[in-house]
């Protein structure tokens, strides 16, 4: 059986520049999965007043990520395409998309409708499920393939925060630093307006779902319980025990966003006279900007101005072997 794997991650501008990362910003943002508000009031806000004023500013925090090689969250994705290739054989081919941006889902999937596969297995790179990042990764691909006369085989695999072997790839990273080292641990997840994890449920809040505690049949595709399922496994495997470690959430908009917020936490504890933090970021597969700049530098730059002296980022996984091993299990199992 011929099958195609299609890995997608986020995206990223074509480069640095000012009107490349506006480009980025104004299809990302564009998306009514990312900013879920009314048409009109998304049009005004994204293209009116969020765009133009972000856009300089943030290409300054781009060219800073840049390497040679060009953006880190592409580069990582080829690096990891060529080794699952290498691990999964010639019986399959593993094509790298991008939902913002290039190389883009509707390109790679016409390479993939003219190979004519028996099979496509679709793996969005977001271990915990949201309409804002897998959601919208798979609209996408199901927008394109619903225009092919013939639609092969598909497999959607929409999350995988408790598979062994992603979990345990996460374990082997996190060995890498001792965390007993450390005044505290944080489990940083990147943050969502309460009111997309709310849609998830059909009747109720999240915030009466005891998400924080367990997984049920109810909560079992929201974020948030999710994210602190996915803590609670690796505090296990790591052997943390409850009172060293926080989850939470950073790269708010606003105030209605999951709690508590990272950067809050990283400046309580430095207050509190806590020298050295050490954090996770679970729900990236690959260092980018919100871990390599917000996590790495802003934070550490945050802590040290309120009396801290180090934050330390456990690496994504990025091309770790554990985890190219996590994806052929998923991709095999």
């Amino acid at each position: 059986m011929k099958t195609t794997v299609l890995l997608i991650n986020l995206g990223t501008p074509d480069s640095p520049s000012t009107s490349d990362v506006r480009s980025y910003l104004g299809q990302f943002l564009n998306d009514p999965r990312v900013v879920d508000l009314p048409w009109l009031l998304r049009k005004i806000l994204v293209n009116l007043i969020i765009v133009p004023f972000r856009a300089p500013k943030s290409a300054e925090i781009y060219r800073k990520l840049w390497t040679d090689e060009g953006s880190p969250i592409v580069t990582h994705g080829e690096h990891v395409q060529k080794l699952l290739q290498e691990k999964l054989g010639k019986e399959y081919t593993v094509e790298l998309a991008m939902r913002y941006k290039n190389p883009s889902i509707p390109d790679v999937l016409e390479r993939i409708r003219k190979s004519n596969p028996d099979r496509i297995i679709v793996l969005p790179l977001f271990p915990q499920y949201a309409s804002a990042s897998t959601g919208s990764a798979l609209e996408e691909v199901m927008d394109e393939v619903k225009r092919w006369w013939v639609i092969p085989e598909i497999r959607f695999i929409s999350q995988y925060w408790d598979h062994p072997a992603f979990v345990r790839a996460l374990i082997e990273r996190g060995k890498e630093y001792n965390w007993r080292d450390y005044d505290h641990v944080l489990f940083s997840y990147h943050g969502l307006p309460e009111r997309q994890v709310d849609k998830v449920y059909e009747d109720g809040l999240c915030k009466d779902k005891n998400c924080e505690h367990e997984i049920t049949p109810e909560n079992k595709y929201c974020y948030k319980a999710t994210c602190y399922g996915t803590t609670r496994l690796l505090a296990e495997g790591l052997g943390i025990p409850e009172e060293n470690y926080t989850v939470c959430f950073q790269s708010r908009l606003d105030k209605k966003w999951l709690e508590p917020f990272a950067d809050k936490l990283v400046e309580e504890h430095a207050k509190k006279g806590a020298k050295k933090l050490l954090v996770f970021s679970p729900s990236f597969v690959a260092d980018c900007l919100e871990t390599t700049i917000e996590i790495g530098d802003e934070y550490q730059d945050l802590f040290v101005e309120n009396g801290g002296e180090k934050v330390q980022l456990v690496e994504s996984l990025n091309d770790h072997p554990a985890w190219i091993e996590a994806l052929e299990a998923l991709v095999t199992g």
